[in-house]
């Protein structure tokens, strides 16, 4: 069976099912055919009638952001396969085996013992030999070797000595001979005492004296101290309880003089203290101990006619021995406990608390009696008797049986460590019955020695049992107990095949079950089965050992030692796997490269390398390698394979990885660019003691171009819209900045000495490279502000070159460089190895700047990442000067005058980037939601580092550090640069289940949201109203969609969330910053996947962009995703306001601001995938995407024009027009009209003018609204309802319907004490929700100045009304 066939597409599917969240409006809707609700909506957004009920019809949603990725990135640092821990309880720590075997047998054969009464007729039988159908002494020797002859076949290899009937110094010589020849391993020493006396009270066994006229006796202590440990004892004689209470008294008085201890001994005895052996015919003298107890439970006459042999599988005697062990394993898995005790805490908890005196409390019973007994470690029990020693299994295997046996001749045989009762378990009636099936062809077999002999059907039956377990069993219930059957059944090439897809399975079920499956001893069975060429077990194998190096990476050391990394490579390379499976293929090469340097030599030597690389150039005719997972796992395995391994870099640079690779950097998956920029970045050298390692091997000035080729790939996707790609981007620019450590610090030491001409020297070229290269990754970063910062002297050529506005070089800024923010060229730190030849100043300077953004990264993780990069070139500290307040009102748009604070302000300096400790080092990750300082808005821009202020604790004076104390060793130096996430974050997606069975239900569902409204005449009942407490004003507001729930934010990105329901003063839900270095406030609240669990959209006006989920739960919101949404502006702008809406139809989000473009970004992909030129001079003001038409987007300009754009046609440009002519201003608010018209559009101005535009038929406004005069500061265009409302700086709201026609006016009149209220900010319609009795809900929200305490912000909700309304003018 194809693995393929098994794997379900991990694509979501398209199924959507949708409940009316407006119990009011669902009332409206019948049961009616689709077609009919369709016709219906459809008609009401085009009519608009007096009084209208609908359902907007729109196809389901496309999520976005809800990927693997974007759970707690911000939040934990991925773990890859672990090495050590719990995970690897199921490999024997101290493999032993038995190296030496004593039998000792005292029979005195035709003497009785004297304190025995035997009856007649008794048992005789030793070794299936009659001592008397012989002489004595030859029934004695050939008792002797038969015995030897049984125990070789479990252990050929072992030195086997026997001495019959001896004396106790032949003992002695014995113990010792054994000891010394085995060494450390262990000695296995057998006393059949059926011709001595019972064992002594004090546990000593008989011997005899030289004449054989007495019995010598043999304290334990002795034997103990000849034998030492490790050790195992059989002891065959009656009462042979008392010498295993000997021993345990033994070890408990901490009499053993062997160096080892209790766990090394192993104790099997015949009977408990006060029996006696069986006497009865029906049994031979040793039952309890003879090496062919597959045939106690057959009939005697049976015995010597069964043909076959018992390693031939094939043969009856073979397949009862093998049913015989897949049996016995099976009982001993199932009752004792193993290391895979702690994966069960629910279910063993249960059978602890309700079957304790049934089975387990036996060997938790042991353990309290008998202290030394708890060296054995009880989670490991299993292991240590049936998987450590393939002698000791085979002698535990036989203890069961013969438990089974004696027990029904009121026998008990016991050991140590005491095994709980299995004599009753319900596999022994499976094994009844399979050797009944085998037996009844005993006689067709004898009589024809040809005849074919027929399989028993008891592994296909257990196998189907544990088919129907995995169809119904789970992690909280029982195991399966036929996991050790499933293992033998590997053996066989009939049942191999499905019990590998049924193992499958089982892994898939998750890493408790991966472990369990270890624990029962797959692992050898599965190594060995890649020495198969087999073609059909190929993909299961390569699935099964995903599932074991996902939990476990300690294989890898095994698979590379029996050369199975050469299987995978070789799969890998096939043409006829799914890209779903030859990815789990390059993962497991990726696990056995990954920090293992012989396998990486493995790898190189069997062409890994190009195996790779000839799959990531492009699919072929017949292979479709395009899927996403492929690539990312061919990235990280080639990344993983020269990562710090100088040889396989040279191997790579000389096969033109780095152009490979660099074409991954535009694919559309995150997780594939990300993998890409981690190969691309392992690479890089960074450099060591002895200067550039493979110099002499590979030459420099091709090692230089390839380095070049490298970082200018990097700095391409420096600024992509995923932070998963912006950490390892990061993370490389770490490893380039330590091998180029002084050119880069000599290029950055340029920013802060501008009476040098080093900067003029080093950045000429930037002026006339790409213009894409300048805006991407210089733009964002010299981004200037509105303050009088940053001027650049004119004499500049950069000035003129239009890169640098609002640089460090300015006059504000160059009288700190005395105090320094670099380290010297020469530093005691990492940077004293040889570096490599410098490259292109233009490169280090473009990696300065690259730097520098990723340190001001909207994303805290990955802002850290850019901060400890910088630390590398010697930028240690950059501190903002808080801003004092004047005590004074200020108005918006006023700027404040800052006095800095001199104990927190200037730069400091420090001798090496390793003197961090000591609070030394003040670049910090800031908090998710951190307590805000009490800053008012400003801060210093030094080289547009925004960093948080370092201030010292006043109790400590010492600040965390970010990296701690270091050395200045070598090996330490490194451990300091940034780590990768990307492969250990991966990995995760193979620990987790695979096999998922895809839903057959699925289907595609039109999704009906119903809305109401009426015809509104009047507007005047206020639904709840409530102070903000923004202390600068409310800057954005929004409202969700299904919940009675409003989100706000101020100036200061402090962002508020309020239940409204039913009260008349909100309830603040939470509160939180929406990053910690605000500038001008968040400039749109959206809400993504608003139909499913949406997550808040908050837009800052510098064009970065924060998602957070969970933002309704106090304290509990969390970053889902970060990025900068504006790369570079327009040359000469000193400031920048974004504006960005979200169109969820298409996952697009569109943003611009001073730039001569609107940047369109696939969320989905996280990706800029155009940049849509204005084709204006003039900066866009407003925008709005169409929440029904996907792709279609309008932009308003300052100038008063409108555009409309279709991202669909190749021009993109649909329509431009100019409506607002009577008076040029700013356009402040765009929409689109309600219903599936997308032509139709309303626009605002400045001036006070509502242009409605119809693009179709003319491009001139077919109706012009004077709404306010000259002071029009806020648009709402409802998303289905035919109105709009406008605010105004003079305290006015109007509701206009879409005929022109003034439905109201809402007038805000002078507050208590004549304190009035002060402009309209924003304004927001319900997208949906209709209010009850046929009310609209609308928001709004106004700032007031109260005197000296500070400017409030209202909240207000309102409705119609029947009651009189306001009317004022304009």
């Amino acid at each position: 069976m194809a693995l393929g066939d098994l794997m379900a597409s991990r694509f979501s599917q398209s199924s959507v099912v949708v409940y009316s969240q407006l119990d009011d409006c669902a009332s409206s809707h019948d049961d009616g055919d689709l077609s009919s609700q369709r016709r219906e909506s459809e008609t009401a957004s085009s009519g608009y009638g007096n009084a209208t009920a609908t359902s907007m019809a729109y196809l389901p949603q496309t999520v976005v952001l809800c990927e693997l990725r974007h759970y707690a990135f911000e939040a934990c640092v991925p773990t890859g396969p672990s090495d050590s821990g719990l995970v690897s309880k199921w490999r024997p720590k101290d493999r032993m085996k038995t190296g030496c075997v004593a039998l000792v047998l005292c029979l005195n054969i035709s003497v009785d013992p004297p304190d025995v009464i035997k009856i007649s007729p008794c048992a005789r039988m030793e070794c299936w030999i009659d001592p008397f159908s012989m002489a004595p002494q030859k029934a004695l020797e050939t008792i002797g070797k038969t015995l030897s002859q049984q125990y070789e076949r479990w252990q050929p290899r072992a030195r086997y000595k026997v001495q019959l009937d001896p004396t106790v110094e032949e003992v002695k010589k014995l113990c010792n001979t054994c000891r010394k020849y085995a060494k450390s391993e262990r000695v296995l020493f057998h006393y059949n005492g059926h011709g001595v006396p019972k064992p002594t009270a004090n546990g000593e066994i008989w011997l005899f004296n030289k004449s054989y006229t007495q019995y010598i006796p043999l304290p334990i202590s002795d034997l103990d101290s000849w034998l030492k440990t490790p050790s195992i004892y059989v002891f065959d004689c009656s009462a042979a309880g008392m010498i295993v209470n000997s021993f345990i008294e033994l070890y408990d008085l901490g009499g053993s003089s062997s160096s080892g201890s209790a766990r090394d001994c192993i104790l099997l005895a015949a009977c408990e203290p006060h029996e006696t052996l069986p006497q009865s015919a029906e049994f031979p003298a040793d039952v309890f101990c003879t090496r062919s107890l597959l045939h106690e439970s057959l009939d005697y006459s049976l015995i010597d006619k069964i043909p076959g042999r018992q390693n031939d599988r094939k043969t009856l005697l073979g397949e009862l021995n093998w049913i015989f062990t897949a049996v016995t394993d099976t009982i001993a898995w199932n009752v004792l406990p193993h290391g895979s005790f702690y994966v069960f805490p629910i279910y063993w908890s249960a059978v602890l608390l309700s079957n304790v005196f049934e089975l387990d409390v036996h060997l938790y019973a042991l353990v309290v009696a008998h202290p030394c007994n708890s060296q054995f470690c009880v989670a490991d029990l299993f292991q240590r008797l049936f998987r450590q020693d393939l002698l000791v299994a085979s002698l535990f295997r036989n203890f069961l049986l013969a438990e089974r046996i004696m027990r029904s001749a009121n026998c008990s045989p016991i050991s140590y460590p005491q095994l709980p009762p299995t004599h009753q378990h319900h596999m022994w009636d499976a094994w009844d019955m399979a050797a009944e099936i085998c037996l009844s062809q005993l006689p067709s077999l004898v009589e024809d020695p040809n005849a074919e002999f027929q399989p028993s059907p008891f592994f296909t039956e257990q196998l189907t049992a544990f088919e129907v377990w995995l169809d119904h069993g789970s992690e909280l219930k029982k195991p399966p107990e036929q996991l050790p059957i499933v293992l033998q059944v590997l053996l066989s090439q009939c049942h191999r095949s499905r019990a590998l897809v049924l193992l499958g399975r089982f892994l898939d079920m998750g890493s408790w079950a991966v472990d369990l499956a270890l624990s029962v001893g797959i692992f050898p069975y599965v190594l060995k089965l890649l020495q198969t060429m087999t073609p059909e077990l190929r993909q299961i194998l390569v699935f099964i050992w995903t599932k074991i190096l996902a939990l476990d990476k300690s294989c890898q050391v095994d698979l590379v030692k029996d050369g199975g990394h050469t299987y995978f490579i070789r799969f890998l390379d096939s043409m006829e796997a799914y890209p779903e499976q030859r990815a789990m293929a390059a993962f497991v090469l990726a696990v056995i490269v990954d920090g293992h340097r012989r396998g990486q030599e493995a790898c190189i030597e069997a062409s890994l390398i190009h195996v790779c690389l000839k799959h990531l150039q492009g699919p072929t005719l017949n292979d479709t390698q395009t899927e996403p997972l492929f690539l990312q796992w061919l990235c990280l395995c080639l990344g993983k394979l020269w990562e710090d391994f100088t040889e396989a870099q040279i191997f790579g640079l000389q096969a033109d990885a780095p152009t490979i690779c660099a074409s991954l950097l535009s694919e559309p998956q995150p997780e594939v660019r990300a993998s890409a920029v981690f190969a691309l970045g392992t690479l890089l050298d960074v450099g060591s003691g002895n200067g550039v390692g493979g110099e002499e091997e590979y030459d420099d000035d091709e090692k230089i171009r390839a380095e070049i080729s490298i970082v200018r790939s990097l700095l391409n996707v420096a600024s992509d819209g995923s932070p998963l790609v912006r950490a390892e981007v990061a993370v490389a620019l770490g490893r380039f900045a330590f091998g180029h450590n002084k050119h880069l610090k000599s290029i950055a030491a340029a920013y802060w000495k501008p009476q040098s001409n080093s900067l003029l020297n080093s950045l000429p070229s930037l002026a006339h490279m790409k213009g894409s290269v300048v805006s991407s990754q210089i733009g964002p970063l010299l981004r200037g502000t509105n303050d009088n910062y940053g001027r650049v002297s004119t004499s500049s050529p950069l000035a003129s070159s239009g890169i640098m506005h609002g640089s460090p070089l300015s006059d504000d800024s160059s009288h700190h460089s005395d105090s320094g923010i670099l380290n010297d060229g020469v530093s005691n730190g990492v940077v004293n190895h040889s570096t490599p030849e410098p490259l292109d100043n233009a490169i280090y300077s473009q990696c300065v700047l690259a730097m520098c953004t990723l340190a001001k990264d909207p994303s805290p993780r990955i802002a850290s990442l850019g901060r400890r990069v910088l630390a590398i070139i010697g930028i240690e500290q950059v501190v903002a000067k808080p801003m004092k307040s004047t005590g004074n009102s200020v108005r918006p748009g006023e700027s404040i005058t800052a006095t800095p604070i001199p104990s927190f302000s200037g730069l400091a300096r420090s001798s090496s980037w390793f003197d961090m400790n000591g609070g030394h080092m003040p670049f910090r990750t800031p908090p998710v939601s951190p307590p805000r300082p009490n800053y008012l808005a400003g801060m210093r821009r030094v080289y547009s580092l925004e960093l948080r202020p370092h201030i010292m604790s006043p109790d400590s004076g010492l600040a965390d550090p970010l990296l701690g104390s270091a050395g200045t060793s070598g090996a330490s130096e490194r451990s300091f640069l940034p780590q990768s996430t990307i492969y250990n974050w991966s990995c995760g997606h193979f620990s987790k289940p695979l096999l998922i069975v895809a839903d057959d239900s699925s289907s595609m569902e039109l999704m009906y949201l119903p809305c109401s409204w009426s015809a509104v005449s009047k507007l005047n009942n206020q639904i709840a109203s409530w102070d903000t407490k923004f202390e600068t004003g409310t800057k954005t507001i929004l409202l969700n969609p299904f919940s009675p729930i409003v989100v706000a934010a101020d100036e200061k990105e402090r962002i508020r969330v309020w239940n409204y329901q039913e009260q008349k003063e909100a309830t603040l839900l939470n509160s939180f910053d929406n990053h910690d270095f605000p500038d001008k406030g968040i400039a749109k609240l959206c809400l993504v996947n608003e139909l499913d669990d949406s997550l808040l959209l908050a837009a800052s006006s510098d064009g970065h962009i924060r998602i957070w989920k969970d933002y309704t739960l106090k304290g509990k919101q969390k970053l889902v995703t970060a990025f900068s949404s504006i790369l570079g502006h327009k040359p000469g702008v000193r400031s920048l306001n974004a504006v960005v809406d979200w169109q969820q139809q298409s996952g697009y989000l569109y943003a611009s601001g001073e730039l001569p473009s609107i940047m369109l970004w696939d969320l989905d992909k996280e990706q800029l995938i155009n940049s849509i030129p204005s084709s204006s001079d003039c900066s866009i003001s407003a925008l709005s995407a169409s929440q029904v038409h996907g792709g279609h987007f309008a932009a308003g300009f300052v100038d008063g024009s409108v555009r409309l754009y279709d991202v669909r046609t190749p021009e993109m440009l649909v329509c431009s027009t100019q409506p607002h002519t009577q008076k040029v201003e700013r356009v402040v608010g765009i929409g689109f009209q309600p219903g599936l018209d997308p032509g139709k559009i309303v626009s605002a101005s400045q001036a006070g003018d509502i242009q409605f535009l119809d693009i179709r038929n003319d491009r001139d406004a077919y109706l012009t609204i004077e709404a306010h005069r000259g002071s029009l500061t806020a648009l709402a265009v409802h998303r289905h309802a035919p109105i709009i409302a406008s605010g105004s700086a003079k305290q006015l709201i109007k509701v206009f319907s879409l005929e022109g026609e003034q439905l109201g006016t809402i007038r805000y009149y002078p507050s208590f004490m004549a304190q009035k209220i002060g402009p309209v900010s924003c304004l927001a319609f319900h997208p949906y929700e209709a209010m009850r009795m046929d009310r609209l809900q609308m928001q709004s929200c106004c700032c007031r100045s109260l005197g000296a305490s500070g400017p409030l912000c209202d909240i207000t909700f309102l409705c119609p009304d029947s009651s009189s309304m306001s009317t004022g003018g304009s």
